[in-house]
Order: C-alpha cells, then structure tokens, then sequence
C-alpha cells in the first residue's frame, strides 16, 4: 500500500484552490498562495490560464524560486505579455475580461462577504487590517474564489465590515444592489471546500478534506452550515502538485 503523502495546510490550499481554475481563464491573483494556486494550475491542467497582477501586470511567467513578494515588484514583470496601469487593470474587470478573483480576508461569513479592515468597533477598532486595495473591485465584478484558514473567529455570523461584498443579506440582495456581475464562487480552506446555495446564497460545505470530519467543520464555523449526511471528500494532493510547488517555493517563504 502506498504510504499517503505528508503536505502543509498552505500547500493543501494551494492545491485544492488550483484544481478549481479552468483552462482558458484570466485570473486575478495575488502573491501568496492565489499565485502558486494559479502556476500549478497552469503546469498541470490549464495551460492556457492567464494571470493577472493588480499591479498591472498581464500574463506574467513566473520564475521558481523567485517569486514576488508583491504585485507591484519587479519580478512580476518577467516575459509579461503586458504592463498596465493600475487604471487599466480596473477598466479590464470593469469590462468583463478577467473570469476569477482570488482573494484571502480576516473574517468571512454565511454569505461570502469578506472583511479586510478592521475588527471590532469601528469608532476603537482592536485590530486594523491593510483594507481594500483593488479588493472591493475584485469581488464586485469576477467570480471569487477565498483561500483562508478555516477558525470560528474568520468565519462569523456576521463580518464587522463589509470590505468585499459576497452575496450581501443572501438571496437577490447583491443584484438588487446593482452588483450584477460575479459572485462568490468558492471558499477554500485547510478543512473543506465551500460553495453557496443558488438560491439563498447561504455556504455550504461541497467536500470535506482527507480525514477532516463534519463535526470538526462545524466546531470551526461560527454560524450553522450546510453539509450532507454523507459529505464528498476531496482528493488529496498529488506527488507532482507537491512537486511543483516545492519547486516554485524552495525555501517554504508561503508554503511552510
């Protein structure tokens, strides 16, 4: 029997966020996580897949080993197929080009809405967060996809800030506020696999990961969500996403 293979929480983020990318695309991704997420993906299914850096960056080649340690460094311009402004980029999602947002936050709730801002009381927050950015565009207007860790205190009943909007209060709430485009898509984390209901727009659980159980799911969420009596359990990560990973990120700067 083959022994299973021993990987990282960030590196099952990866992964699972990876399969999710479809050939053809043009995805928005950042540094971190969403980039390794979107060149594996590129390296193993999705060949044609175009990434995008907020920092005006179109179709960058990223080199193993030496990955940015932000959109607006220099390394992220490498063989580019284009260099935009920051302008351009927005007119980009504005006009419907760019298929997926990839995005992280310190909270989430039932309905996908994301907080990057603050925590707390906003008159005396306890905690502020580096806020928006292009985060707020991102979400309003391509179909988004969340890598974070999965604990009670990120995913809350409801976020203290709206920073990025999911589907609002549910239901039609984010077309009837003029958002009709995009949406959340799906929220990847060290537990499971998520998606929203079509209708009410509340998360449920899609897949559970390799020997994660619905009562641990539940424990870590903070509102009450869906998963089936007899939930799917995600494929775990391959010896080659592994490899490919740890050759993109040899000194485990995002995936230790």
């Amino acid at each position: 029997m083959t022994e299973p293979l021993d990987y990282t929480a960030s590196e099952l983020l990866a992964v699972m966020s990876g399969r999710i990318l479809v050939d053809g695309q043009t995805a928005f991704a950042g540094v971190g996580i969403p980039l390794l997420a979107a060149v594996l993906a590129q390296r193993t299914h999705a060949a044609g897949l175009t990434i995008l850096f907020e920092g005006g960056t179109l179709g960058p080649f990223v080199v193993a080993g030496e990955l940015p340690p932000s959109t607006n460094e220099q390394r992220c311009t490498r063989r580019a197929n284009m260099l935009l402004s920051i302008t351009d980029v927005l007119l980009l999602l504005q006009r419907g080009y760019v298929d997926v947002g990839f995005m992280g936050g310190a909270q989430i709730d039932r309905h996908g809405n994301l907080n990057s801002s603050f925590i707390g009381d906003p008159a005396d927050p306890a905690v502020r967060l580096p806020g928006t950015g292009g985060g707020n565009d991102i979400a309003s207007l391509t179909q988004m996809i969340v890598a974070m860790k999965h604990e009670r205190r990120r995913f809350v009943e409801k976020v203290d800030f709206v920073t990025s909007p999911g589907y609002l209060d549910g239901g039609a709430s984010r077309e009837e506020s003029g958002l009709v485009a995009g949406g959340m898509y799906r929220v990847v984390t060290d537990l499971a696999v998520m998606g929203f209901d079509d209708e009410t727009r509340r998360m449920k659980v899609l897949a559970l990961h390799p020997g994660v159980t619905a009562q641990e799911v539940r424990d870590n969420t903070g509102f009450d969500i869906d998963i089936a009596a007899e939930p799917k359990f995600t494929e775990p990560p391959t010896g080659k996403e592994l490899g490919i990973l740890r050759h993109l990120d040899p000194d485990r700067l995002y995936t230790a």
